[in-house]
């Protein structure tokens, strides 16, 4: 690989952007892509496979063999609410390699010792993330029931487009929560994403199994997003 395309692909990857080094076996002479680039002829499938499974491949396209080396930001999970659900999904999502933070502002459910080993912040979420920023490789799931504290990252979720945006709740409850984003000024495309009331429909009826529900449509949402927008950077 060329010192060049080594250099960008780092770059890419430091700014937790989805990048593809395609390798002409022949001679050895590659080319780097983003995920949203348009993809070389004949190599559509393969690169969006590529990108959506993160699973490198040897692949043939006109009469050559090539080989596509993709690196994925390793996606992570922002849990508004340090509740019981929470806890549940924290075990979760380390088995299922998802990294995972909860900020929660109570003081009183945000404590070390209700999440032990967990990355946990116990500040107003507007604060954190001016740190700790979104990206279209987390996933947003807001549990608290407290428009205090979950609609701005639910906004900022929908805003700079993470995969997922679940908040937990009933019908009535959501159906409150889109006329204050709306009024906020959240669009309505952008206001149907919002899984709610959150997770798939499996019928879960305590905290352990809600979070199962939750991970779960993480997972078909992070494997089924969206790669068609062209990222704003370029290599």
């Amino acid at each position: 690989m060329r010192t060049g395309d080594l250099s960008a692909l780092n770059a890419a990857r430091l700014r937790r952007e989805a990048v593809l080094s395609i390798t002409r076996l022949s001679d050895d002479s590659s080319v780097i892509f983003l995920e949203g680039q348009a993809s070389p002829p004949g190599l559509e499938d393969s690169v969006r496979l590529a990108f959506r499974s993160g699973k490198s491949a040897l692949v043939e396209a006109t009469g050559e063999a090539l080989f596509l080396n993709v690196y994925l930001p390793p996606p992570r999970i922002v849990v508004i609410g340090a509740v019981h659900i929470s806890q549940a999904l924290a075990v979760l999502s380390a088995i299922a390699g998802f990294d995972l933070l909860i900020i929660d502002p109570r003081t009183a459910f945000a404590t070390p010792e209700r999440f032990v080993g967990v990355d946990l912040v116990a500040d107003w979420p507007e604060d954190v993330l001016k740190i700790r920023q979104l990206d279209p490789y987390t996933a947003l799931v807001a549990v608290t029931h407290d428009p205090k504290i979950d609609d701005f990252p639910l906004k900022a979720a929908l805003d700079c487009g993470c995969f997922y945006v679940g908040a937990l709740g009933s019908r009535k409850t959501h159906a409150s929560r889109v006329e204050r984003l709306r009024a906020n000024g959240v669009a309505e495309d952008a206001l149907e994403r919002i899984s709610a009331p959150i997770g798939l429909d499996i019928g879960a009826a305590n905290p352990a199994e809600i979070a199962v529900a939750i991970l779960a449509d993480i997972i078909g949402a992070f494997r089924s997003r969206d790669i068609s927008s062209v990222p704003e950077t370029a290599v």
